[in-house]
């Protein structure tokens, strides 16, 4: 790793993996936390708990602003351990000069999206800081969840499970890019900034048995498969064909070179499950508005233990590796 800090740090992928690893589970170690998942599981199984900070640019973007992000990230992360959001914490670190029309758009979108969740801020902060010392608002958000399902487990995927990747990808870090470029498309390509308690929930009440479950932010797919395949000494051969991508994100991936796998969602899933409940599972996805376009993507196997492996259009196959260097900061 290098003596200073990178943008590349910051970005879901080999670098970030690194300076957690290296810095933070290196001071921090202990049991619970060198579980890597997307939020703690702590009280003998009963209670998630997670924390996230956000800093995108810009504040406000097509489907989404920072405030609904903040909420949708920390509520998704304990949606994924199978855990119903019940308690947050909002800490805002605001800019001298900043608009209070503005925080009060992001305040309500906050609090739309608590409803979805049903959950409450039960306490917070909020600082102000001299102009130039902060890129007009961060927010920080902490929660805990009760878990309705537990043994959901990025530890715990075994061969022969089936990857399910509940929308098409990469619209969160296309969109970022796009607003932050002033690049009109004359699409109407928006983020998929979403709360996936619901359809979790969904899933849990028709009795699906999910082993793993994680929102592909930053890094992407890749990164989400890449974390699962060496957690849990697998291998994962995913189809190319099979992997859905929005005609808008496959159109700004040509154009400017990005993987679609790697760049940022903030409304979509990946979940590995036995191949006995596929069906059941895919039902349920399908039925529901966020995750309509969910697809089988690919297989748990033993070709290459902790590699993920495309299978590409044209026969041949490949290593899909964590992303590396600088993707698209401030995505979250």
């Amino acid at each position: 790793m290098t003596k200073t800090i990178t943008l590349a740090h910051g970005n879901g992928g080999q670098e970030n993996n690194e300076l957690i690893t290296q810095v933070f589970y290196k001071a921090f170690k202990n049991d619970i936390l060198s579980k890597s998942e997307d939020a703690a599981v702590i009280q003998d199984g009963t209670l998630a708990f997670s924390t996230d900070s956000f800093t995108v640019s810009p504040i406000e973007f097509p489907g989404a602003d920072i405030g609904k992000l903040a909420i949708c990230g920390t509520c998704n992360d304990l949606a994924m351990m199978g855990a119903k959001p019940k308690y947050l914490t909002c800490s805002v670190i605001l800019e001298e000069g900043f608009d209070v029309d503005t925080l009060n758009r992001i305040v309500s979108s906050m609090q739309k999206e608590l409803e979805v969740n049903g959950a409450i801020v039960v306490s917070g902060d909020t600082k102000v800081v001299p102009r130039g010392s902060v890129d007009k608002i961060f927010i920080n958000t902490t929660g805990i969840g009760q878990i309705e399902q537990k043994g959901i487990s990025s530890n715990s995927i075994q061969e022969e499970d089936v990857i399910i990747v509940s929308n098409s990808i990469g619209k969160h870090g296309a969109t970022i890019f796009a607003a932050r470029e002033g690049i009109d498309f004359s699409t109407s390509l928006k983020s998929d900034c979403a709360s996936l308690w619901p359809v979790v929930k969904k899933l849990i009440d028709s009795g699906i048995k999910i082993r793993a479950l994680r929102d592909a932010t930053r890094g992407g797919v890749s990164a989400v498969l890449n974390e699962w395949a060496k957690q849990s000494d697998i291998c994962i051969e995913i189809e190319e064909e099979k992997i859905p991508v929005c005609d808008e994100v496959s159109g700004i991936c040509e154009l400017l070179g990005f993987e679609a796998l790697s760049l940022a969602n903030e409304g979509t899933f990946v979940m590995a499950i036995s191949k006995d409940q596929v069906d059941s599972a895919l039902e349920v996805l399908k039925s529901h508005e966020t995750s309509e376009e969910a697809a089988i993507i690919g297989k748990v196997t033993s070709k290459h233990n902790k590699k993920v492996v495309l299978n590409t259009a044209w026969g041949t196959q490949r290593f899909i590796d964590l992303p590396t260097g600088e993707l698209l900061p401030r995505i979250c």
